[in-house]
């Protein structure tokens, strides 16, 4: 099995192309349309900033294979800011909209009561989905690690699969239909975080 980890210089790629190792599947790292398009499954990770992110992906010109991907039913990943493209808007961007997958906007977390922001560590991840396969197997004091300073408030609150709590309780993982999307980062989350993408691997 191929899983595509888009390439467009704003991710962790190389620890994400390890855990998909260590899970069985092959990892293509790559920009390429012709590539994404043939993989059997597509992460898009994310580290850095909503405006710049979607500069880069304009450029590569990939917008346009993503969005047939995930509307031909391929299972597709975001991770931390991968995840929050998926949405219409962020209150971070300036210039830039989202990829308009899943509805609904990516928000500041408020540093009133004496929460550091950017949120960084160890935290719950709390599955309220129980049908949601990505957390097949992940009991309900899980951690997992974050690093974000905002997160996303998707329109349909259903689609909230798992919360984590930082002065408020927050979406960590996302999913409809053949879309998931994780606010943390599972592949510095160990175990807990290996057996997701162990998860996503073996998705039908």
């Amino acid at each position: 099995m191929k899983i595509a980890i888009i390439d467009y210089c704003m991710g962790n790629i190389h620890s994400v192309a390890k855990s998909i190792q260590v899970s069985g599947a092959e990892p293509v790292i790559t920009n390429k349309k012709s590539e994404i398009s043939l993989a059997d499954k597509i992460i898009l990770p994310g580290v850095g900033a909503f405006d710049d992110a979607m500069v880069e992906l304009k450029k590569l010109d990939l917008i346009s294979v993503i969005h047939q991907q995930v509307n031909c039913k391929k299972p597709f990943l975001g991770i931390c800011l991968g995840m929050q493209l998926l949405l219409d808007a962020s209150q971070e961007a300036k210039i830039s909209r989202g990829l308009g997958i899943l509805k609904g906007q990516v928000v500041k977390f408020s540093s009133g009561g004496g929460l550091k922001v950017p949120h960084m560590g160890w935290n719950d991840c709390k599955v309220v989905a129980q049908d949601c396969l990505l957390l097949s197997g992940i009991s309900g004091n899980a951690q997992v690690y974050f690093c974000h300073s905002y997160y996303p408030q998707p329109s349909d609150k259903s689609v909230i699969a798992a919360t984590s709590d930082y002065g408020l309780e927050f979406g960590c993982v996302l999913h409809q239909d053949n879309i998931y999307g994780v606010q943390f980062h599972p592949e510095k989350s160990q175990a807990v975080g290996l057996k997701i993408i162990n998860n996503f691997v073996n998705l039908c």
